[in-house]
């Protein structure tokens, strides 16, 4: 038993909401009704794609409502291999607990195909609903399956589709997780089949459509006319298949989402790249200094000086805690 006299400490006061990881964080449940919140609210919800854990807290930062875990950015970024199904559930579940521990925000997940049939599906849902994620986008292409703005997509039946989604939705456990159905029929096949499959899994119970890759501002349109009523995704991807245009044009279209799933992957790729070349022919950094993030900006951004105020209170001895506020 401690000696020292007791010394009143400030509570947790402005600091515990920021102990991310550690302390109080919203819950999954809160989460999936903020996103869909998000899904309902006027205009049209920009999401990032982010890889890690840097990415989710920027994002986070910058003001944004929700980020997506992206499949491609995962393969890339995490394992550097192609955006080619190679990547099996257990990683991808790995790496959305660990982006729900790493932000406040919704995660909206990029679970490829439910790697495999109805009951895969089923499994993959409970784990990833378990990890935290706020919305599970499942997709329609044949394992293995690749990148929307690739070439030659293998689908399986519209009625196979369905059998998956209703296998989703019978697996989650709490009715406001977000089921996103992606078809990739307007590169396999046509744009009045891609239209054809997002009814029918619209039908089949999906909250939100993802048609990837239209290739004109008509077929955007067609899209944003033929399945109004449930909200809808626009992909951009930039140089890809989609037109890019301005975040209200899509709106004005009918996109209820717009996705960059790999804007700042592609953006960090590139400012690496030219940190390194830079380091590589100087032999030094410090003429760079006003192109990197500061020491202080570094650690704010993942709330150190919150960090050492929960030590300061907790980890003081003899310290009185009562009725700290």
């Amino acid at each position: 038993m401690s000696t020292q006299p007791a010394t009143s400490l400030p509570g947790p006061g402005s600091w515990a909401d920021a102990l991310t990881g550690v302390g109080r964080m919203p819950s999954a449940h809160e989460r999936r009704l903020a996103l869909r919140a998000a899904l309902a609210a006027a205009g049209p919800l920009v999401l990032p794609g982010v890889t890690d854990a840097l990415g989710a807290r920027l994002a986070e930062q910058a003001g944004f409502g929700a980020v997506y875990a992206t499949g491609a950015g995962l393969a890339n970024a995490q394992y550097g291999v192609p955006d080619l199904g190679l990547i099996s559930l257990g990683e991808v579940v790995d790496h959305v607990s660990r982006l729900t521990e790493s932000t406040r925000l919704p995660v909206v997940v990029d679970a490829d195909t439910g790697y495999g049939g109805p009951l895969a599906t089923m499994r993959t849902v409970r784990l990833l609903e378990r990890a935290g994620a706020a919305a599970l986008q499942l997709e329609d292409q044949e394992m293995p399956k690749r990148c929307g703005h690739f070439d030659d997509h293998r689908l399986i039946p519209t009625a196979h589709m369905q059998a998956k989604i209703t296998a989703a939705l019978e697996a989650r456990t709490d009715d406001a997780l977000v089921l996103v159905a992606r078809t990739d029929a307007r590169s396999a096949e046509s744009l009045d089949a891609a239209i054809e499959r997002g009814h029918a899994y619209v039908e089949a119970g999906a909250d939100v459509l993802f048609v990837e890759a239209p290739r004109t501002v008509d077929e955007l349109a067609r899209v944003g006319k033929e399945l109004s009523g449930v909200p809808l995704v626009v992909n951009v991807v930039e140089g890809g298949k989609t037109p890019e245009l301005p975040i209200r044009e899509y709106s004005a279209l009918g996109f209820d989402v717009a996705l960059f799933a790999n804007y700042l992957m592609r953006s960090m790729l590139s400012a690496g790249r030219d940190a390194l070349a830079h380091l590589a022919a100087s032999g030094e950094t410090a003429s760079r200094a006003d192109r990197m993030a500061t020491w202080p900006e570094r650690q704010q951004l993942f709330h150190l000086p919150e960090f050492a105020a929960a030590e300061a209170y907790y980890d003081r001895p003899g310290a009185d805690r009562r009725g700290a506020e």
